[in-house]
């Protein structure tokens, strides 16, 4: 048993009698991980959480026996998590996407996905299509309301769900996510918090047009780092676009501000539900101010770093999707594919190309056979799976593949372009 007498952290009769094992020793472990997690961060106590839980853990591979082995514990214990929970994206997809016969070798020695997956359906998955990182999507089903209290990890989930929905979690950690989930409570500190979710940033997009997603956000989160940014101007440039639209364009540039940095939380004045609530109140006494223009957003086009061997090389691999499209992205991108191709004179692309949205959205897509057929008869692959975890295979990561995510650009080998460009180099 932990001698939390020397702890901030606050414990009621029923946690503490856990931590004492009163409830079996799994769980006596789960409880300590928490209280310690929450020890580091100086919270006062654990509170409830309410809604569905996230995690970012969703690729079986063979290193991962300890995580397995701890699983397995937890089973063996009869726990599972109090509400059902989502996962990230599955590692492969030998189905829908073209692999050369080695590379699907190494893939296969990689991964092991089936025994964890039915690991994480015995601890509460919500269901075997449960495998996205925009879980949070109509189609999905895992959408908090503002103002419920998660125990999330997947940076570009928590982002969302803090900024576009009002919802409030932590980004926590692999095993934290699951043994908050198993407890139904996490400790309260940091972006829980009123104070946590104050931001510490002006920045002021003054640009001639809508900025790219993807570079606004690596510009944003370099900056700020893990501060909270309120971000002004956006409003405007935005005003033209529908709501979907806007959530969308929200959800790749939150990604992009937690790859590049590590931002859990942004406002945006008059689009966000507590910079609508709240406005320039949300700043900090002392905040600091950052002005993005076209000069600094093309400077920062231009400086990411090419890591293919050969920088002048001609792509084999298109792979974009990273945050998961939403289903009007994958409208967008099939009227995007199919003008390009018309006006090129071609019927397909070269390189193969790889549109990755959750299982629930291709599903959904599919119900339109016209848009479907439209989209395959160009040769483009629709996929549900991880492009971080297909640009992990050691023989993959050493091709030229090409994305319209700065997210995937940080984490892989995969070279930048934007949506204007992407498709004329593909070509």
């Amino acid at each position: 048993m932990l001698d939390t007498s020397k702890f901030n952290i606050n414990l009621t009769k029923d946690e503490i009698a856990i931590l004492n094992g009163d409830k079996g020793p799994a769980l006596q472990k789960v409880m300590e991980s928490v209280v310690l997690y929450g020890e580091i961060f100086d919270a006062k106590k654990l509170i409830p959480i309410v809604g569905f839980q996230h995690t970012a853990m969703a690729v079986g591979a063979s290193f991962l026996k300890p995580y397995y082995k701890l699983l397995d514990e937890l089973i063996e214990a009869n726990l599972h998590t109090k509400q059902p929970f989502t996962a990230n994206p599955r590692a492969y997809d030998f189905k829908n996407i073209k692999y050369p016969l080695l590379e699907k070798l190494v893939t296969k020695l990689i991964y092991t996905q089936k025994p964890y997956e039915e690991r994480l359906l015995k601890l509460g998955l919500k269901d075997k299509q449960s495998f996205s990182c925009t879980c949070y999507l109509d189609e999905v089903g895992n959408q908090p309301k503002i103002g419920d209290i998660l125990a999330w990890s997947e940076s570009s989930a928590v982002v969302y769900v803090n900024s576009v929905l009002g919802a409030r979690t932590n980004r926590n950690s692999v095993v934290i996510d699951i043994f908050s989930a198993i407890l139904g409570k996490t400790p309260y500190f940091g972006l829980l918090t009123d104070e946590g979710r104050k931001a510490s940033w002006l920045i002021e997009v003054k640009t001639k047009k809508l900025p790219n997603p993807h570079i606004l956000g690596s510009v944003i989160g370099e900056k700020v780092i893990e501060n909270v940014p309120y971000i002004k101007g956006l409003d405007k440039l935005l005003a033209k676009e529908n709501n979907l639209a806007i959530k969308a364009y929200l959800k790749d540039l939150g990604a992009a501000s937690a790859s590049s940095g590590a931002v859990g939380l942004y406002h945006v004045d008059k689009i966000t539900p507590e910079a609508k609530e709240q406005g320039e109140k949300l700043l900090t006494k002392g905040y600091q101010t950052f002005v993005i223009t076209d000069q600094i957003l093309v400077k920062a086009k231009e400086d990411l770093p090419v890591l293919w061997k050969d920088i002048d090389a001609k792509p084999k691999v298109c792979i974009m999707g990273c945050p998961h499209f939403t289903l009007e992205q994958l409208y967008l991108w099939k009227d995007k594919i199919k003008t390009k191709l018309e006006s090129s004179g071609n019927k397909s692309f070269k390189v193969q190309t790889i549109l990755c949205a959750a299982p629930a959205v291709v599903e959904k897509f599919k119900q339109d056979k016209q848009a479907f057929n439209e989209l395959i008869t160009t040769g483009v692959r629709l996929s549900s799976i991880c492009s971080l975890a297909y640009m992990s295979n050691p023989l993959t990561e050493k091709k030229p593949v090409i994305t319209n995510s700065t997210k995937l650009r940080v984490y892989s080998t995969a070279r930048f372009y934007p949506d204007d460009e992407i498709l004329d180099v593909v070509i």
